[in-house]
């Protein structure tokens, strides 16, 4: 059982793990515009593919900006890793993390969350399309964290990550994202809290 400040400590170090993601999400809305990424196209079920809000400009600076955010972490802060796996060479994501100060490492994971996150953020789109909820509508869980379960995903290719750390994410990044849509919502930045 973890006491409150450990606890507080593994919640810090789970969004310093995961702010590649939340950047290369943000950046995606802030760079987004132009080309979306299914060009238009329909599915055979004559919706749109993935829609006009995963953009082939906010996927590329997406990236690009979480990659080097990963890399400037790495570089400035280290990377939280729970050991090595040296039959494998991979690093474990954990509870109990150490620092490591491996810009290739950091440059590597900020790639495959960053990347991970908008690719789970157009297939959450996907979902939604076929679900025929139209962009903008609210499809509750899905909304929140396909983007986290996206770069868990990717990220979970070149590291491993314990469970704790994936259900601290996933409730973190749930509760900040419905308070940041709120105070987006509350300064007049969208049209819904949701």
């Amino acid at each position: 059982m973890l006491d409150i400040t450990t606890f507080i400590m593994v919640c810090i170090n789970a969004v310093y793990f995961i702010i590649p993601a939340y950047i290369a999400n943000l950046s995606g809305l802030a760079f987004g515009g132009t080309t979306p990424v299914d060009f238009g196209r329909k599915f055979p079920d004559g919706r749109r593919i993935i829609g006009d809000g995963v953009t082939w400009k906010g996927l590329i600076f997406g990236t690009i900006t979480g990659t080097l955010v990963g890399a400037i972490t790495a570089i400035s802060f280290g990377s939280i890793v729970l050991g090595h796996n040296a039959s494998t060479g991979t690093l474990i994501i954990g509870i109990e993390g150490v620092l490591i100060w491996d810009p290739i490492y950091g440059l590597i994971l900020g790639f495959l969350l960053s990347f991970g996150a908008l690719l789970g953020d157009a297939v959450g789109s996907f979902i939604k399309r076929r679900l025929r909820i139209d962009r903008g509508r609210p499809a509750p869980i899905l909304d929140q964290l396909d983007f986290i379960a996206g770069a868990l995903i990717l990220a979970s290719l070149y590291t491993v990550i314990t469970h704790e750390y994936v259900i601290i994410i996933a409730v973190l990044t749930f509760i900040l994202h419905i308070i940041s849509n709120i105070v987006a919502y509350l300064l007049g930045l969208k049209d819904v809290w949701y």
